[in-house]
């Protein structure tokens, strides 16, 4: 038996050759945890025979997973949606469980099969994914759409349904009246225990984590935050619960702290890594000799729970209002098989409801269907779009929509986001008179915001047509609100194949990404956290009786330093009228031609210094990644903006372009 650092020394090495070959394949790196775990596994070389050790370690992969789409669910989003937890939920477990009795029925007209095996097996393949799920939607950036939202529901709803169900197949057979007592108490336990967790939660949590910042120890924070998200896996767990719904709850009440953007950094190492163990481990369940000896039953069990589940998921996502092409994306992100599926099943086989190689059918089977789900979810578009006659002409209404609210507007802002951020900007620019068309994909926003009059439509602007349909090259700038840098690095990727000298603002939580955005085509970048101490340094100047006048220097003079933007301003027509303007420190592009005299010059040979003038951007292809320093050699095409005095920067521009 291997040692336990022999042991991880393997998970980790197979677990690196995997994700490696896989990246290098273009798949997502799930499957190649899940290839590895079946390769390693006690059923094929064996290297990693014992999965017991890691197995429990590896839970606390989907534990950090839930807590981290915990911290995007806050408690008034969740209550928006307990139409599609409670409805559309509850529909797809009972449907699921009544198909699964019919057609136990049906088989036991020609073999002996129970209904009481009808009804475990049913349970055991109503469960999804929660793991590759989540993980595939959030790496897609689909959380908030349309089909996100009903996926999280049903994922919700399951693993409640998980304590009820292995109640079910616990007394299969036996008294029931035992029955209807067992499940009248575990309803029971868990109504008080999420109402018990949520009221008192939401009265200590943040309050605890104001004391534990307040020490000013990183150590300190992330013990805390250990605590917190295992204690309630813990409770939960101990209440009967899945240990995954208590992370979930943690990471609800986090949502509701100002810490929830420096909780998601930290957590980030531990959810990946210890998420990488649970799909290594699912993979060493297979047994690849079950699939050799019976292909035909494992396929049975492959496709048949497959199809049905995305049929009866599609169906009823149509019943509940969505579309054909968000119906066909839900079915297709919850039609494999889940980790609490593998619960289900142990206790099935436990009880002796199924024969034992017909179970272990069932489990190649599911396995099968967790290695084909990122396929499914990746390919949902193409797949939605190639089978609904009218995806097309839906996608086409909505561009409609929103060349209507742009058609007539020139040099206005796009605005990517219409949360509180967005909306401020949004009344600053009607302030002044400059048109804005945001885009947001909260369909509830969408609505009360387009009501009142507001520019506002259902979009992705990380979308091509989205942008064109926004009028993109008609715009005088964007602003992206979000605050997730890689939703903010696709939009940047569509801006620069569409109109690349366009002006972008991105908005960020720290300066942490700052670097990778300004390389990916931001014009600037605004972080928070930097504005928050700016206003928090200004208010205390106030109180201790600085002139709010030089309050008002010393910010300016801080925001020159941070923002390039600020370090002087572009020259403009209304300037004109003022003769103390003009011997204002300002800005000025300056585009070089093919034949300008600076191009294969670098900026320390051109000596602009000299001039009076800074060098402080270059845009080389619509980005502004280039560094403006002595070694700098420029190209054709490139846009230097300059700084200096009006006169100055007259001097500057012949010297670049050639008219000195």
């Amino acid at each position: 038996m291997a040692s336990p650092l022999e042991l991880t020394l393997v998970l980790l090495f197979a677990a690196c050759v995997g994700v490696v070959l896989f990246r290098m394949l273009h798949l997502p790196p799930m499957l190649g945890y899940l290839s590895v775990g079946i390769v390693i596994g006690p059923h094929a070389i064996a290297l990693a025979a014992d999965t017991q050790r890691v197995q429990y370690l590896a839970e606390f992969g989907v534990v950090f997973l839930m807590f981290s789409i915990g911290i995007e669910f806050s408690l008034p989003k969740l209550k928006s949606m307990r139409r599609v937890v409670l409805g559309l939920g509850v529909s797809q477990v009972m449907g699921t469980l009544l198909v699964a009795v019919g057609l136990g029925a049906l088989v036991n007209l020609f073999w002996s099969f129970s209904w009481q095996a009808s009804v475990a097996l049913g349970g055991a393949l109503a469960m999804s994914s929660t793991a590759i799920v989540t993980k595939m939607l959030a790496e897609r950036l689909e959380l908030e759409t349309e089909h996100g939202r009903n996926i999280m529901g049903v994922l919700l709803f399951q693993d409640l349904a998980v304590v009820p169900l292995l109640i079910v197949i616990s007394a299969l057979g036996g008294n029931p009246k035992a029955l209807m007592l067992a499940l009248s108490l575990a309803a029971l336990k868990i109504t008080g225990a999420l109402a018990l967790l949520l009221w008192i939660g939401q009265k200590l949590v943040g309050r605890w984590f104001h004391i534990v910042a307040a020490r000013r120890s990183q150590e300190l924070f992330m013990l805390n935050l250990l605590l917190l998200t295992l204690g309630l896996a813990y409770i939960t767990e101990h209440l009967g619960l899945s240990m995954a719904l208590g992370a979930f709850i943690a990471g609800m009440l986090i949502a509701e702290t100002p810490f929830r953007h420096q909780v998601e950094d930290d957590i980030k190492p531990f959810r990946d890594v210890l998420l990488g163990l649970f799909f290594i481990t699912t993979g060493m369940l297979l047994d690849p000799t079950i699939v050799m000896q019976q292909p035909l039953l494992v396929l049975l069990f492959f496709v048949g729970p497959l199809v049905v589940k995305f049929t009866l998921i599609a169906g009823l996502a149509r019943l509940f209002g969505s579309s054909p092409g968000t119906a066909i994306r839900t079915g297709l992100g919850l039609a494999q098989a889940g980790e609490f599926g593998f619960v289900l099943l142990n206790l099935v086989i436990g009880r002796h409801l199924l024969d034992p190689s017909l179970s272990q059918a069932v489990l190649a089977g599911m396995l099968l269907s967790m290695l084909c789900a990122p396929f499914l979810i990746i390919n949902a578009d193409r797949i939605a779009l190639r089978f609904v006659a009218n995806e097309w002409m839906m996608q086409s209404l909505q561009m409609t929509r929103i060349a209507t609210q742009s058609i007539k507007t020139s040099g206005h802002v796009i605005i990517c986001g219409y949360g509180r951020c967005g909306q401020n900007l949004a009344r600053m620019l009607e302030q002044e008179g400059i048109g804005y068309v945001a885009l947001d994909l909260d369909p509830d926003r969408v609505m009360e915001a387009a009501s009142s009059g507001e520019t506002v439509v259902f979009g992705d602007a990380a979308r091509r047509e989205a942008l064109i349909a926004a009028g993109i090259h008609r715009a005088a700038g964007i602003v992206v609100t979000y605050d997730s840098t890689p939703a903010a690095l696709k939009v940047l990727a569509q801006v620069q194949a569409l109109e690349p000298t366009l002006p972008v603002v991105v908005r960020t939580v720290d300066d942490t990404h700052m670097d990778e955005l300004i390389a990916a085509g931001a014009t600037e970048v605004v972080p928070e956290i930097v504005e928050g101490s700016l206003m928090l340094a200004s208010h205390a100047l106030v109180l201790m009786g600085v002139p709010m006048r030089r309050v008002l220097r010393r910010v300016a003079q801080a925001r020159n330093e941070r923002y390039s933007l600020l370090r002087g301003y572009f020259h403009g027509l209304d300037d004109e009228d003022d003769d103390a303007e003009r011997e204002q420190v300002r800005l000025q592009s300056v585009p070089l031609p093919l034949h300008a005299d600076a191009v294969g010059h670098t900026l320390g040979e051109l000596r602009l210094d000299k001039l009076g003038v800074t060098v402080t951007a270059i845009r080389r292809h619509g980005i502004r990644g280039v560094e403006p320093v002595s070694e700098t050699r420029l190209m054709a095409e490139d846009i230097v903006v300059l700084r200096g005095l009006p006169d100055r920067l007259a001097a500057a521009e012949a010297r670049l372009i050639g008219h000195e």
